[in-house]
Order: structure tokens, then sequence, then C-alpha cells
């Protein structure tokens, strides 16, 4: 499948800026299930200082906002090639080893309402992948999906106690929970065409998940399957802070409103 793929993020300062960095994760990963075959970045009120391959694979760019602005524009397009491997990304790779899965970090570590979750599978009779496919389900069923309850500094322990969350919410418990039964886990951050509009709510996240035999494996939890040719993959971490597609610091403002904007849909492809 050809996806066509606009991103459009803003920034309002409430005062000029002084100085200003963001470090972008915006570029989708050339892997196993997705060619890129074009990826443009525009800025406005902002220049693009590095371009560098992080510890996980992500195409990070560095951009620097000009000095007494009070907006920033960060416009994306591409043209990405798909392909449905039923969620099989395949073999680690990255700079770090694949034992640094397992680790919690302040985002994933389970406290009791989450240790119960896992007290629950790890008598799970059947496969690994199996016991996966178990954790996404029992994350949704005691996790609804809405939206306005959780923030992304929201562990996954807060949104299991509420009950309530949003994608990347059910990520974080996800990857916790997997890792408590001895399984390396990732976040993603991405983009889904949803089958009924092209104007999205907003990026994507969800789950990886280390199966012996098959290597790398998705879980897109809050959907309930396994991303498809609708998926696709940007940025990879432990955890959100690792995979976010923007994060930085300024001075000499007082706060700043982020509104993004998404449109992913199918393009024809022409034999």
């Amino acid at each position: 499948m050809r996806l066509s793929i606009r991103h459009t993020t803003r920034y309002s300062f409430d005062a000029p800026v002084v100085h200003a960095l963001q470090r972008l994760r915006l570029t989708p990963k050339e892997t196993q299930g997705q060619e890129i075959l074009e990826w443009s970045m525009d800025y406005e009120n902002a220049a693009e200082e590095l371009t560098y391959e992080d510890q996980h694979h992500n195409t990070t760019t560095l951009v620097a906002v000009e000095p007494e602005a009070t907006e920033v524009t960060i416009t994306c397009r591409g043209k990405v090639d798909t392909h449905d491997h039923a969620g099989v990304i395949g073999r680690h790779a990255g700079h770090l080893p694949l034992w640094s899965f397992l680790s919690q970090t302040k985002l994933t570590r389970p406290g009791p309402g989450m240790k119960s979750l896992v007290k629950d599978l790890k008598g799970f009779e059947g496969g690994r992948l199996d016991m996966l496919h178990e954790l996404s389900r029992a994350t949704l069923d005691r996790v609804a999906y809405e939206t306005g309850t959780t923030g992304p500094q929201t562990t996954a322990e807060e949104s299991y106690a509420a009950k309530s969350g949003v994608c990347q919410d059910h990520s974080h418990i996800f990857i916790g929970a997997a890792r408590a039964l001895d399984v390396p886990a990732r976040y993603v951050s991405g983009y889904l065409m949803m089958n009924d509009r092209i104007d999205q709510e907003a990026t994507h996240a969800w789950a990886e998940a280390f199966v012996d035999g098959l290597g790398w494996v998705g879980f897109d939890i809050s959907n309930g399957i396994s991303p498809d040719e609708r998926y696709v993959r940007v940025a990879t971490g432990r955890d959100y802070r690792d995979a976010s597609p923007v994060t930085g610091i300024s001075f000499g403002n007082t706060s700043q409103v982020l509104e993004v904007d998404v449109a992913v849909e199918q393009q024809q492809v022409q034999q």
C-alpha cells in the first residue's frame, strides 16, 4: 500500500523566544514492511542545524528557533510503501543490546495494579506469542480508551489505576507488563491510516515485543490488532520519551501551545 502523509506541528509562544532548540523524530524508518519513497521537512521561523541517527536507529533532526519568534511551524510531507507482515518486524537492530529493553523506566514501571495483571498472566498456558496477544487484550479490557484523562507524563500505573487512557498509556502498560514477564518490549510512534478518514486525530503509538524465532512483533493495544499495511513506523524507544516526535527546550517564553494536524491517505500505484 502506498501512503501519502502530511504532518504539521505548530507552536505558539506567549512571549518572543530568546533561544530554543527542538529535537525532531519525524522521519519514518527504513525497516521490514516499509520503504520511504520521499520525505521532506519544511520550517517556518526555525532552521535545521543537524541530523543524526540516535541509539534506537531513529533519524533525529535538531532545529534552532529563530530569536524573537512567537510561532514555529514544522511541516512534514512524504510517501511510504507499506506491506502487511502481521506485525512482524524481525531481527533486533540498533546500538542498544536486546537486554536493555527488559529494564523498566519511570513511565513503564508496574505498581500494585499492573503487578496483578502480570500475576494473572504468569500461569498462562501457551507460547510467548499467544501470551502477548492475551496481554494486549487484557490491557484494553481493563483500561478503556478515553481521551483527556492522561498526559505525556502519565505513568503506566497511573493510567491503569484510573482505568482509562490513550494509545500512549496502553503501550506503556503493555511494555511494563511484558518486561515484568521477562519479555523485551519497546515503544513505537508513527502513523495509522484510519479507513474512514484522511485527517487523523494525531500521530499514533503502539508497542513491540521480542519473540524467539520471529524477532520484534507489533501490538496495537488500543485497536486490538497487530500493525498491518496501514501503519508507518517512525521512531522506537524504551518509552515515549525516546520516541517522542518533538522535544526541546526554550528560554524567554512563558508557555507554548502545540497544535498538530495529521493527514494520511492511500495513493494509487501505477503499474
